[in-house]
């Protein structure tokens, strides 16, 4: 039996050691989604959960902030303790709140600490932009321009060069923040290794763990990383616009937070209206406004899923769906100029392949024309992921048994060459 015959995938769909959570989850029928690396498809568990939230609203009112079996007063450090497991890191470390870029902005304000000549801000030329435009800002606000920002050039403009960020390490820098897994290539950093790095010089370091949650094993306290931040809506399948999430090391417990809001307080004394700030001794001493209850309430049945399935057995699902991706494309695209462009070895690779190709924008236009949804990233690459919890190895072979259709009638060649709006 070949690889690259539709009995194979299907064999492989019916004896692969881990399931999937397929039936948990809202297939559209006839569709193949590879686009839960950009927005997660929604679960049947994440609308139950919704449901019950706007339901607690309906019968409580304001006492739904005490009452009702989701309260919404302890609802972000419930969400923290389900993430925690996810991203290897003790309960008290991790709060569900703001947006990626909001909670950005929270850590840098808390942990860059310019002094003397330790001014600058550490980052790579890779990185996905709103991490720029938040470091810059917060140069700005310090009073320094974007010379104190250092972006570690990659070699072939697709991955990074860890050697090269631990050369850039030097005694005038005062904080680092990179990826944890790069939005194109799908390149995982070495995480702990970085960490390690950093500490030496005395450098405190924070990641962005966006596209690398889950889909990544991470072991966040146990790497000793100082912060790190990541939206809920991608490999969480919390749904747009979902509330993003923090963790920060117990060791900076206690340190105040650079922008402080009432719901970083001390529960206990919130509600005491001092105006002075008492913060709460955890992670939610990390939040600023009021929690946004109905964009975390999908999150709840969510999470329940990913730690019912467990973070290690994603991964493993997750690197079979994606071997099997690069197969395919060995297979059948070789003579249609597809450049792989991520990471063939499984502790350099994340949870989605990257592809580049001359034509990458009409390609995507044409797959989704077939009912196939990619990703298109300008000027020439097409990511796809193959989501461990819903996807299928039936559903890899039908994309590029598509795909080398496409290509051979050139059926791509009728659409323009340029990206929609969202891509």
């Amino acid at each position: 039996m070949t690889t690259n015959s539709l009995t194979y995938a299907k064999s492989l769909d019916e004896t692969y050691e881990i399931p999937s959570k397929r039936e948990a989850f809202y297939i559209q029928e006839g569709r193949i989604y590879f686009d839960g690396n950009s927005l997660g498809l929604m679960s049947k568990r994440a609308e139950e959960t919704l449901h019950s939230l706007l339901g607690s609203w309906k019968e409580y009112g304001i006492d739904g902030w005490t009452q009702g079996e989701h309260a919404w007063f302890f609802l972000a450090e419930k969400l923290g303790a389900q993430m925690a497991p996810i991203v290897g890191a003790n309960k008290e470390e991790v709060i569900v709140t703001g947006s990626t870029t909001s909670n950005l902005h929270q850590l840098v304000a808390t942990f860059y600490k310019p002094e003397g000549k330790r001014t600058k801000i550490l980052a790579d030329e890779l990185n996905f932009p709103s991490d720029i435009y938040a470091l810059k800002s917060q140069l700005a606000l310090k009073g320094y321009d974007e010379s104190h920002l250092i972006r570690v050039a990659s070699r072939d403009g697709q991955i990074l060069d860890e050697d090269d960020i631990i050369a850039a390490m030097t005694d005038e820098v005062a904080l680092i923040v990179l990826p944890g897994v790069l939005y194109r290539s799908g390149q995982i950093l070495n995480m702990e290794k970085l960490t390690q790095a950093a500490h030496d010089r005395d450098i405190m370091i924070g990641f962005d763990l966006c596209h690398s949650v889950g889909s990544v094993v991470h072991q966040l306290h146990d790497w000793d990383v100082d912060f790190a931040f990541w939206c809920t809506y991608k490999h969480l399948n919390g749904g747009p616009g979902s509330t993003g999430a923090l963790f920060v090391h117990e060791k900076h417990f206690g340190t105040a937070p650079g922008l402080a809001g009432w719901f970083g307080s001390n529960k206990e004394k919130q509600f005491t209206m001092s105006h002075t700030f008492e913060p709460a001794s955890e992670a939610g001493a990390f939040q600023i406004g009021t929690p946004n209850v109905l964009s975390m309430a999908p999150l709840l049945g969510a999470l329940e899923l990913f730690n019912e399935m467990g973070i290690a057995n994603v991964r493993k699902r997750s690197l079979a769906l994606s071997d099997y991706m690069l197969k395919c494309v060995e297979d059948m695209l070789g003579e249609y100029d597809f450049k792989v462009c991520s990471p063939t070895a499984h502790h350099e690779r994340g949870g989605h392949i990257y592809l580049e190709h001359p034509d990458a924008a009409r390609i995507c236009k044409a797959l989704k024309e077939r009912n196939v949804v990619p990703d298109f990233r300008a000027p020439q690459g097409i990511r796809l992921a193959a989501v461990a919890m819903y996807n299928t190895f039936e559903e890899v072979y039908k994309c590029f048994e598509i795909l080398k259709d496409i290509m051979e009638t050139k059926a791509y060649e009728k659409f323009s060459n340029e990206r929609e709006i969202v891509a």
